[in-house]
This record gives C-alpha cells, sequence and structure tokens, in this order.
C-alpha cells in the first residue's frame, strides 16, 4: 500500500495528468482504508471548485 506522502502527490498529480490504471487502483486502496487521506482528497476537490468559480468571475457570474 502506497504511503501517505505518495498518495497526496497522487492525488495532487491527477489534477495535472490522467493516472495510469495501476496509480489509479493504487489510490482508491490506500483511500478505502485511510481517512485522513480521504478528507485530504475532498478538501482538494473543493478547493479547485472554489478556484474554478473565482477564474471564471465568481459565484456572481455564475447566477446570471
Amino acid at each position: 500500500m502506497k504511503s501517505c506522502r505518495e498518495a497526496t502527490r497522487l492525488m495532487s498529480e491527477s489534477q495535472e495528468r490522467k493516472l495510469p490504471l495501476r496509480e489509479q487502483a493504487s489510490l482508491k486502496l490506500h483511500l478505502a482504508l485511510c481517512a485522513p487521506c480521504r478528507n485530504f482528497s475532498k478538501q482538494m476537490n473543493i478547493l479547485r471548485r472554489i478556484s474554478k468559480s473565482y477564474a471564471e468571475g465568481g459565484p456572481e457570474k455564475a447566477e446570471e
């Protein structure tokens, strides 16, 4: 099983590139067993959505 450091690195890299099947499977296994890394993954997704919204003009633009 991957270490938490390796898992967070893969989560970060997955934002920039498609992970190979082996890395995807390894990360999914780690996330299934590691609550802190699942939490980190959720937080990364929230930050990504907020950043994307901000880059697109913020929530005010989305409501128009």
